[in-house]
């Protein structure tokens, strides 16, 4: 017996299902959580070793430029992958369309005023500020 196509016209000739672009925010949380692990792990054995250090020394690591580069990365790539999570997890369980948006759109500023929040102290570490 033949199933029908329930999918719109366009939806077949493009062929996308209901959720449009499920795959590349899949491969993107993959890909984010794949890069975050030799960065926490890096993060975390340095303040490990940094344990007991004195202020001078924790600045002067900081304003090692490969280190600001990596806590940049490390920065960027963690408050990507936490706002792709997030982001899902709205669209999964806030079924009221308007309340939905609404979220969304708050959760992404948040984030990205932290992320850019973060970026900045560590410039400004990196670039003599304290």
């Amino acid at each position: 017996m033949h199933t029908p196509d329930l999918r719109s016209p366009i939806a077949r000739v493009h062929s996308l299902g209901s959720a449009r672009s499920g795959t590349e925010v899949f491969v993107a949380q993959r890909l984010t959580a794949i890069a975050l692990i030799p960065l926490i792990i890096w993060f975390m054995v340095s303040i490990l070793s940094l344990v007991g250090a004195d202020y001078e020394t924790v600045v002067a690591w900081i304003r090692a430029p490969w280190v600001t580069v990596f806590l940049i990365l490390l920065m960027l790539i963690l408050f990507y992958h936490a706002l792709l999570g997030l982001k899902e997890v709205i669209q999964d369980y806030v079924h009221h369309e308007i309340l939905k948006t609404i979220t969304i759109v708050s959760m992404q500023f948040f984030v990205i005023t932290i992320a850019l929040a973060s970026v900045l102290a560590i410039l400004r570490i990196a670039l003599g500020g304290i």
